[in-house]
């Protein structure tokens, strides 16, 4: 029991804008203080209600050389001049930055990808889903969500294995709503003091929602979910990401809730640069 609510104190601590460190899997580290956020330009729509995220915060993302090939990454655009890009209302920079270099997406051509960095400790995540939810209910039929959770530390790789458990057994688009809110409405971490608590705690919230114990364990323990947590990692260490949510737009920019004002402004800018790259 102290064990746990030492981990929910931990995550209240994180405030969900979470940085890369070298935990132990149950003990996520205190983060230092975000950056104050851009402020939104005059043309977009007012903050709406309810928690508005702060800016991702510092880290360092450098150090240590990266010799693993990245697999099933395909296609490498080189960036498009900046006269094709949305004009006026977003400024590069400011409201996002080019990614450089622009990464491979892995999506079918004449797709656009969106990528979402997510943790599900992070509140401010938590608050971004509810829009990105929308949102993908109505996105252009040549764009495709793709949502790749960030690998900062075993912390991290923890929630980041039941993602990828729950989106090998076909379960993710229903459940992951679910494990947010197991998280932060019902102060369940869903992490242990060890690997095997921590397996079993996971265990315990699948078989809750209608999954064998039999098919948890074998996708938990599969060579799939391996392999993902592992390009997980390096899409986290390739994106250069710094704080979490943060979107990445065709391999080629970067944005967050703090750059662009407010969950509202990212949609809405999501939609200008996937357009800018549709028209490519």
């Amino acid at each position: 029991m102290m064990q746990r609510l030492a981990c929910l104190a931990l995550l209240a601590l994180l405030g969900g804008c979470g940085s890369r460190t070298t935990t132990a899997p149950a003990t996520p580290a205190p983060a230092a203080p975000a950056n104050s956020a851009p402020a939104p330009v005059a043309a977009a729509p007012a903050t709406p209600a309810g928690p508005q995220p702060s800016a991702g915060e510092s880290t360092d993302v450098g150090g240590g050389e990266t010799d693993r090939t990245v697999t099933g990454l395909e296609r490498l655009s080189p960036l498009p001049a900046a006269g094709s890009l949305p004009a006026g209302r977003w400024v590069a920079g400011q409201h996002y930055r080019p990614l450089s270099p622009a990464q491979p997406t892995n999506v079918s051509p004449g797709k656009v990808e969106v990528v979402e960095v997510f943790w599900y400790g992070c509140s401010h995540c938590y608050a971004f889903e509810p829009y990105l939810e929308k949102w993908e209910k109505t996105k252009p039929a040549y764009v495709e969500l793709v949502r790749v959770p960030v690998m900062w530390s075993a912390t991290h790789r923890a929630h980041a294995r039941l993602y990828y458990t729950l989106q090998a057994l076909g379960k993710a688009d229903q459940l992951h709503t679910k494990v947010f809110d197991e998280i932060h409405k019902k102060n369940n971490t869903l992490l242990g003091s060890s690997d095997d608590e921590t397996q079993k705690l996971q265990l315990a919230f699948a078989t809750a929602n209608g999954i064998s114990a039999q098919d948890f364990t074998g996708a938990y323990n599969s060579f799939t979910v391996q392999t993902k947590l592992q390009q997980a990692e390096e899409l986290t260490e390739r994106y250069k990401v710094d704080g979490v949510p943060v979107v990445v737009i065709n391999g080629k920019y970067v944005s967050d809730v703090g750059m662009a004002g407010n969950q509202t402004n990212l949609i809405s800018l999501i939609n200008d640069l996937v357009a800018a790259e549709k028209r490519r």
